[in-house]
């Protein structure tokens, strides 16, 4: 076994060198769903700037994910999702592809099956409320005098988490105009029939922010003229100031597309600068194979540098190999030293950290802070000074993060207002940031190594995640798939505070983790296990997920057949390149809503934990 997975080690980390790219970094494809791709063509349809070549390729790609029930989905292997399917179905429409073709008969039966039009998501009826296919009036309520309220007051744009506030703030203003620009044909083939509005009672928050938005639906139509024009002008000069030098705005596609569209509407032409900035920047996020173009929702250049220096130093490399030494100096330049959203609730914090992308500057977040500063522990450097330096500055932003009840969220401190949950609107996504265990538990881990395991701000965190745990052993993975995800991070954090293997917490974990491993040796979760239909742990076996459950179990100091079945597992399944298949989707959005398959979750992880298991079988 140890011959065999030093092989399995030698040629996975030569397949992860190989892709190092010459400035440092590294950098996966971040797959997700064709909305980003529907979505695309139709902004550029309501811009006037959709091209006869883009069309095709986007399209030739949103056709070749289609199912053979007609349908599109959200993740590989997933159920027929509504909205995703009118989208594409939109898409193709626009692309000239014709209502009586198998595949859009197809689509429409799915689509017209789930629903309709009329129980699609709010953004989709969002989109078609552009061309004149849903009315306005019809919509929840957004006014731009949201802008107005002052950060300490109910619903105020901070209170909402980092992503959906810069997604409400345009939407805003698009609300605001109302635009209808028809398009060459109708979709009212997608239609279903009316929708029974649910109506809450008054007793309950979801009741009254209801009565509330029909009285704002109201004020929509006669609203104070110097007042909104007010908060239309306030929120084009909050969008603008948070636009990225690569002219996105957080690297991810809702606020991005929706700020264009936001400041289209408000008068800026299209070569003006914010703009024409915007527009190009989907260059870098397009991926273009043959027939076929897409586009990535956000990419994570910093995430999978970091994942990949710890995968490097798990495996053998020394902290002067030249990959490592390269991608820790690529990954000092970008430091974030400018003070984002967070400084809202943390005014008086310097400025550090890292952020997920190469240019989201005004949102550095703290799980990526915390494993660049893993990785940055991995290498040498050579100004050892300033490397030193952008660590203590890092450690000293991530204590300035922490929320008041000892956990770590991902962007904000005390994003908890969970009120926003209820407005009609947010039905789609999470809308707060509150403390999760997959990023305290990596901020407790990196914070242990830094020497502080004994600091009481730490032994908080540990309680937090010790409160944290699930009745049956495992911990909810916010930002992967799922439990195994949590477990995977939560049980080498705990350990590495201090807490000793045969602690309460970490046996019920590994008696969890004995649970849920497969016949076949591995470890996977489906995606179903984030709602009510999905068992947490059980799913085909995954490379990414079975390394998590063997970073937990090697941790905790069990070396005996379920590890010995789980490394043995990788190894078998490795390919001759060094890589492993994975078409699951790993990662997370939005649990229950918004799925991402990190290409290089598949290599990395793998890397780690047959790493962490030849070190322990020395």
């Amino acid at each position: 076994m140890r011959d065999r997975v030093h092989a399995a080690i030698d040629r996975a980390r030569s397949h992860l060198l190989a892709r190092q790219q010459p400035a440092g970094w590294w950098k996966g494809e971040l797959e997700t769903n064709v909305t980003m791709d529907a979505e695309d063509l139709l902004m550029r349809e309501f811009l006037g700037v959709r091209t006869r070549e883009e069309t095709a390729r986007a399209a030739s790609w949103i056709r070749s994910k289609q199912r053979g029930d007609g349908s599109w989905a959200n993740y590989y292997g997933g159920p027929a999702d509504l909205s995703t399917t009118i989208e594409a179905y939109a898409a193709l429409r626009l692309a000239g592809d014709p209502p009586e073709a198998e595949h859009m008969k197809g689509a429409r039966e799915v689509a017209l099956a789930l629903g309709g039009i009329e129980h699609s998501r709010v953004f989709t009826r969002i989109w078609l409320a552009l061309f004149g296919e849903w009315r306005w009036d019809d919509l929840p309520a957004l006014p731009p005098e949201l802008i107005l309220l002052p950060a300490w007051f109910p619903l105020n744009v901070y209170d909402f988490a980092c992503w959906a506030r810069q997604t409400i703030v345009p939407l805003t203003i698009v609300g605001a105009h109302r635009p209808v620009r028809p398009l060459p044909f109708s979709l009212a083939e997608l239609r279903g029939g009316p929708r029974r509005e649910v109506v809450y009672p008054l007793s309950t928050w979801k009741g009254r922010l209801q009565r509330l938005d029909r009285i704002l639906q109201r004020y929509e139509r006669h609203a104070i003229r110097p007042l909104r024009r007010l908060a239309r002008r306030l929120a084009a000069e909050w969008i603008l100031a948070r636009q990225e030098t690569d002219g996105s705005w957080g690297g991810i596609q809702p606020p991005w597309v929706y700020s264009i569209l936001a400041l289209h509407l408000e008068g800026y032409p299209l070569d003006h600068p914010a703009l024409s900035r915007a527009l190009d920047g989907f260059t870098r996020f397009a991926i273009e194979e043959g027939d076929h173009r897409r586009l990535e929702a956000c990419q994570s250049p910093v995430w999978d540098t970091a994942l990949a220096m710890l995968a490097l130093r798990d495996t053998g490399l020394h902290p002067d190999h030249p990959a490592l030494v390269k991608g820790a100096e690529w990954m000092l330049r970008e430091e974030v030293r400018i003070p984002g959203d967070w400084a809202v609730r943390r005014p008086g914090l310097v400025p550090s950290g890292w952020s997920f992308e190469f240019d989201n500057d005004h949102y550095p977040d703290i799980d990526d802070t915390a494993e660049v500063i893993l990785a940055l522990r991995a290498a040498r450097t050579g100004d050892m000074p300033a490397h030193a330096g952008a660590l203590a500055r890092a450690v000293a932003w991530t204590w300035g993060m922490q929320s008041s009840d000892g956990g770590w969220a991902a962007f904000d401190a005390d994003n908890t207002r969970a009120l926003c949950r209820e407005l009609p609107f947010c039905d789609f996504g999470e809308v707060i940031d509150p403390p999760s265990a997959d990023v305290t538990a990596h901020v407790v881990e990196m914070l242990a190594l830094e020497g502080h395991a004994d600091d009481p701000r730490l032994r908080s965190a540990v309680a937090w995640l010790l409160r944290a745990q699930e009745p049956g052993g495992s911990w909810f993975g916010r930002w992967g798939a799922n439990h195994l995800y949590g477990t995977g991070a939560v049980v080498p954090a705990l350990i590495a505070a201090g807490l000793p293997a045969d602690h309460a917490a970490v046996r019920r974990a590994v008696r969890w983790l004995f649970a849920v491993q497969n016949d076949d040796g591995g470890w996977g979760e489906d995606l179903r296990s984030y709602r009510s239909e999905g068992a947490p742990g059980f799913g085909d076996s995954t490379a990414s997920q079975t390394a998590w459950a063997l970073l937990a179990l090697l941790a905790a100091g069990e070396r005996g057949p379920a590890s010995e079945r789980g490394v043995a597992w990788l190894v078998a399944t490795q390919r001759a390149d060094g890589d492993w298949n994975e078409p699951q989707f790993t990662g997370t959005g939005f649990p229950g809503d918004f799925y991402i398959n990190y290409h290089l979750y598949r290599l990395v992880f793998p890397m780690m934990a047959l790493g962490r298991w030849a070190m322990l079988a020395q």
